[in-house]
C-alpha cells in the first residue's frame, strides 16, 4: 500500500506542479491568443477563396474563431479540474461549476454564428434571447460559486489521522491519473477524427458522464476513510449536482440554463446545511 501510494505521488505531483507553474499558464494564454488569431485569419482566407489544406474546412463566419478559442479554453479548464480533484471534494465541485459557467459563456458566443457581417438584429429575436439566457445563467453560477467557496472555507474539508489522509489523497490522485488518461484518449480520438474528416465525440458531454462515475468512485473511496453519515451524505449529494450538470449539457436551450443554475443552488444549499449541521454537532458534543 505504501509503495503504491508513493508511486502515485511520484507520478502525479510533478505533473500537477508543471501544470500549475506560472510559465505553463503563460504558454497556455499565448496559445489561446495564437489559436484565435490563426482561426480568424484562416476563416478570412476561406471567405476570399484563398484557404488551403485544413483551413478550407473552416466555416466562413468569422465569429466561429471565438467558438474555437473558447472551446480550447474549456479544455484547459477541464485539465485544471483533473488536477484539483485530489485537493478536496468541495474544490472539485466548485471547479465543475466554474467550467459550466464558461460553457454557458461559450454558448453565448456560439450564438453569434447565426449573425452575419455587419451584425443586424432584425429577425434574430430568438438568438438574442438565448444569448441573454446563457449570459444570465453564467452570471448567476459565477455568483453562486462565490457563495459556495464562502461556505466551504468556514470548515475543514477533510479530517482524520495523517496516515489516513495520506492514503485517501493518494487514492484520489490515482483516480485523477485515470481521468487524465481518459481525457488524453478522448482528445486524441477527436484530433484524429478532425484530420480524417470524421465525426468526433461530444467531448464535454461525454467527459461529464465520466465525471459522474469518478465522483461515485470517490464517494466509495471516501467511505473507507470517513465512514460517518454526514460525510457520506455530503459526498454522495455532491454527485447529484454533477449529474444535473451532465443533464443540462444535453437539455434544450433555456432548460439547460435552468438545470445548471438549479444544480448550483443545490450545491450551495448543501454546503450551507452541512456547515450548519457541523456547528450543531459540535455544540452537542
Amino acid at each position: 500500500m505504501d509503495r503504491i501510494s508513493e508511486l502515485v505521488n511520484f507520478i502525479f505531483d510533478p505533473l500537477h506542479y508543471s501544470w500549475e507553474h506560472k510559465k505553463t499558464q503563460k504558454i497556455i494564454a499565448g496559445l489561446l491568443i495564437l489559436v484565435f488569431v490563426i482561426s480568424l485569419a484562416g476563416i478570412e482566407l476561406k471567405r476570399n477563396g484563398l484557404a488551403l489544406g485544413q483551413f478550407s474546412r473552416l466555416p466562413s463566419n468569422p465569429f466561429y474563431a471565438v467558438h474555437i478559442a473558447f472551446s480550447l479554453l474549456l479544455i484547459f479548464e477541464v485539465l485544471s479540474l483533473i488536477f484539483v480533484l485530489p485537493c478536496s471534494v468541495s474544490r472539485a465541485v466548485a471547479k465543475q461549476f466554474e467550467i459550466l459557467s464558461l460553457i454557458f459563456l461559450r454558448n453565448c458566443f456560439k450564438q453569434l454564428i447565426n449573425f452575419s457581417e455587419p451584425i443586424q438584429f432584425a429577425n434574430h429575436g430568438e438568438t438574442l434571447l438565448r444569448i441573454g439566457g446563457y449570459a444570465l445563467g453564467a452570471l448567476i453560477i459565477f455568483a453562486l460559486v462565490g457563495f459556495f467557496y464562502a461556505q466551504e472555507n468556514k470548515r475543514e474539508d477533510e479530517r482524520g489521522k495523517k496516515a489516513e489522509l495520506f492514503y485517501f489523497v493518494a487514492a484520489k490522485k490515482a483516480v485523477a491519473l485515470l481521468l487524465l488518461l481518459l481525457f488524453t484518449g478522448m482528445g486524441a480520438y477527436n484530433l484524429l477524427a478532425l484530420f480524417s474528416a470524421q465525426e468526433g465525440i461530444k467531448f464535454f458531454r461525454e467527459f461529464y458522464t465520466v465525471l459522474i462515475f469518478s465522483d461515485i468512485l470517490l464517494v466509495l473511496v471516501a467511505h473507507r476513510f470517513f465512514p460517518g453519515f454526514r460525510d457520506i451524505f455530503r459526498n454522495s449529494a455532491y454527485t447529484i449536482s454533477t449529474l444535473l450538470m451532465r443533464l443540462c449539457l444535453t437539455a434544450p436551450p433555456g432548460m439547460d440554463v435552468l438545470i445548471g443554475v438549479g444544480a448550483a443552488v443545490y450545491a450551495v444549499s448543501l454546503a450551507y446545511v452541512y456547515r450548519r449541521s457541523a456547528g450543531v454537532s459540535a455544540a452537542r458534543s
